[in-house]
Order: structure tokens, then C-alpha cells, then sequence
């Protein structure tokens, strides 16, 4: 017998899971719903170790869901923060492009930029950029009033009160050991105790796809962990960036490479990079987990990508290990920095989803089962569009699940 019996579990308290569980609660009062979650608070992993950026729709291919998904998320995101108090600020980013060679790829971002609705974009020249940010240099840019900066850790904590408020049931220090289904239940058996539940759905972020091999579903996707590692500004420095400074991003990689971050605390932090991390949780260097390693080098697909972008990971792990070429790379969008600028290091670990064939899914990535639906891909702007996000999940549950909404 069970612990605990709901109609609908959600795995994972990261800012997805969260919202996927109060849209739930809000839209369907009248069912059980709990979010389980293996450490003993929400946020803790990719939506704690985010850089805090609140996207405007500028890099993502126009029709993808990504760029559909910003088009709106942005201002509701806004708005709830708005009417719950949560702090953010509409500081503006400069994507700058530092040579000619690079003008025609930051041309192409602007068309992007404009074709998916993100307000306010300009074109500006090197004057213009010494302007908005004057200690950056480059020879044309575009800048962005929409995108800001907020702290999604505080944003998940206000969606789990919400969550809660509206009936809902958060499940901590609830990690998941199992999966069985018996007795038209899923068993989801956890530290805390076992969950039965009519549909789950799996919101597991870094462990999205060993949540799913519990369920015994193959998604045609693994979970490869990328470290981004960064570094703080020292506060005597801090005034250099005004707001955001991004370079122009290769167009064939997720990742928009070392650019420099405001917080909304008012730090200022640079990167980060990408190196493969040997751990799902591996933020330093010397991280690593045997279960982690196995799953990433026994699958086909992580070996044809790094037969793909070997130079690549070659250059990052350089930069990861020689602090100098790191500074080299911010070098470039603030040429006065300084080794002795940067403060302490940090890191956080993205979840990059890997199809069979070796490419880097650019895009999110949601499947379907019997009685429970799988988010496997939620790159950025995952957060800032956290709440559509929610609303198209929902919306599936509603059609997968037969969920109804009881006055």
C-alpha cells in the first residue's frame, strides 16, 4: 500500500516542475497533486545555478518552440512578478560583434530577433555601444531593452507557495529509488516514502532521462552534463558592465558563449563555458559519479557528437583549465579586463539532451507515454518561459490524462 496517493505527480521542484504543478492546481482544483523532489529545498540545481536572464526571443529560429515559447513567457513572467513582489530589472542586453566576420552572423540575429517579436531590438554602431556600456568595444551591435535580470531561484519559491496555496503537495528529501505500475497506479517508490499516482509527469531536468528508464521508457535521448564555469567580478570593478554583454554565438552550438551578467544583487559575473562534466551534479573539476560516466560513454550518441565538436571541446576544456585564455575570451568584449578583475569561481551544470545520431537538441523536446509525459529537453530560455511552458504541458496532460476541471 501506498504512502501517499494523488491523480497527477510531477518529478522534479526545479522552476519547471513548479509550474507545471501550480498551473495544475489553479486549473484543476479539485485534483491531488504533488511535486516530488530529492533535496530539501525547491531550485537547487540547473534553475539555482541560472544566470538569472529574462530573454527577449532574440537567438531562436523563427516557429520553434523556443521562440514561440519567449514570444509570450517573457511577460508573463513579468506580471507575475509584478503581482507577487519578486524583484527583477529590465537592464538591457548588447550583443556585440567585434570584428567584420561576424557582422553578417549578427545581421542574421537581428533578423531572428525581429521575426520572433522581441520588442525594441536596434542596430547600433561603435559609438552607440560605447554609450550603452563603456567599457565594451566592437564594431556594431545590437541592443536589446526587453531582456533582464531576475533571480529564479526566489521566482520557483513563489510558484511552490502558490502550489501549495492553491492544495498542492510538496514532497522534499523524496528521491526517487523506483517505478512500478500495479493496480492502475504508478508506484513511484522515493526516500520519503512510496507516491502512487495516476499520471506523472516527469520534470526531472538533469535526471529526466533516468526517470524515465525507471518508467521503462526509451525517448530516443540522454541526458549529457555540461559544466558551465564562470567567474565573479570583484566588487571594485563591478561598475565595468552596466547590464549584459553577450558576443555574437556560433549558430551551431546551444551554448552563446563567455559573455558578462549583472545580477540582480548587483554583482556582475563572466562566463560561463562549456566543458562536459563527468557527474549530473559535477560543478568542479574533480566531480565525478561511476553511474553519471556510464551512462554518458556507453551511449552511442555522445560518441558521434564528439566526433563532431571535438575541436570545440578541446578549446573549452583548454580555457577551463588556463585562467589566462578565459581572460583572453573576455578580452574581447571588454578589452581592459584584467586576471587580477575576477573574483571567485563558480559553476552550474547544464542538461543537454543528445539524440541517437549525435546532434545537440537546439530545442525542446516533450514525450508522450501511457499515462505520463516527459519533458527531456527544456534548454533556455526554459526559465523565462517557465509559465508557457506550464500551460502547453498542462494543456497535454488535459488531452493525454482526460484531466477535467471541477467548479
Amino acid at each position: 500500500m501506498a504512502d501517499y496517493e494523488y491523480d497527477l505527480a510531477v518529478v522534479g521542484a526545479g522552476i519547471i516542475g513548479l509550474a507545471v504543478g501550480m498551473r495544475l492546481t489553479q486549473d484543476y482544483p479539485s485534483l491531488k497533486v504533488a511535486v516530488i523532489e530529492k533535496e530539501s529545498e525547491v531550485a537547487l540545481h540547473q534553475t539555482g545555478h541560472n544566470s538569472g536572464v529574462i530573454h527577449a526571443g532574440i537567438y531562436y529560429a523563427p516557429g520553434s518552440q523556443k521562440a514561440n515559447f519567449c514570444s509570450t513567457g517573457g511577460k508573463l513572467l513579468r506580471d507575475f512578478c509584478d503581482r507577487t513582489g519578486v524583484q527583477y530589472d529590465m537592464c538591457g542586453k548588447l550583443i556585440v560583434a567585434v570584428t567584420e566576420e561576424e557582422v553578417p552572423r549578427l545581421d542574421d540575429l537581428f533578423y531572428r530577433g525581429t521575426e520572433n517579436g522581441a520588442e525594441g531590438l536596434r542596430m547600433v554602431n561603435a559609438d552607440e555601444i560605447a554609450e550603452i556600456e563603456p567599457y565594451s568595444a566592437g564594431v556594431k551591435g545590437i541592443f536589446s531593452p526587453n531582456t533582464g535580470i531576475i533571480d529564479y531561484s526566489e521566482v520557483s519559491r513563489m510558484y511552490a507557495q502558490e502550489f501549495g496555496e492553491a492544495g498542492g503537495n510538496l514532497l522534499k528529501n523524496a528521491e526517487l529509488i523506483s517505478v512500478d505500475r500495479r493496480d492502475g497506479f504508478i508506484h513511484l517508490n522515493t526516500t520519503a516514502g512510496s507516491v502512487a499516482a495516476t499520471n506523472v509527469i516527469n520534470c526531472a531536468g538533469l535526471h529526466a532521462d533516468y526517470v524515465a528508464k525507471m518508467m521503462g521508457v526509451d525517448t530516443g535521448v540522454r541526458i549529457v552534463p555540461f559544466r558551465g564555469e564562470y567567474f565573479s567580478i570583484i566588487p571594485e570593478k563591478a561598475h565595468i558592465v552596466k547590464g549584459l554583454i553577450y558576443p555574437v554565438p556560433d549558430p551551431t552550438l546551444p551554448f552563446l558563449g563567455v559573455h558578462f551578467t549583472r545580477r540582480v544583487d548587483g554583482s556582475v559575473e563572466a562566463g560561463p563555458n562549456a566543458v562536459l562534466a563527468f557527474a549530473k551534479e559535477g560543478y568542479s573539476k574533480t566531480s565525478a559519479n561511476a553511474q553519471d560516466l556510464l551512462n554518458t560513454f556507453t551511449y552511442p550518441g555522445f560518441w558521434k557528437m564528439s566526433a563532431k565538436f571535438w575541436q570545440v571541446g578541446v578549446k573549452e576544456q583548454y580555457r577551463s583549465l588556463v585562467k589566462g585564455a578565459f581572460v583572453k575570451s573576455l578580452k574581447t568584449l571588454i578589452p581592459d579586463i584584467q586576471e587580477s578583475d575576477l573574483g571567485e569561481p563558480g559553476a552550474g551544470v547544464r542538461a543537454q539532451a543528445v539524440d541517437r545520431k549525435g546532434n545537440l537538441l537546439q530545442d525542446f523536446s516533450i514525450s508522450e507515454t501511457d499515462n505520463a509525459i516527459h519533458v527531456m529537453s527544456a534548454p533556455s530560455p526554459g526559465a523565462t518561459s517557465s509559465l508557457t511552458i506550464s500551460e502547453y504541458i498542462v494543456g497535454m496532460a488535459e488531452k493525454s490524462f482526460g484531466l477535467r476541471s471541477v467548479a
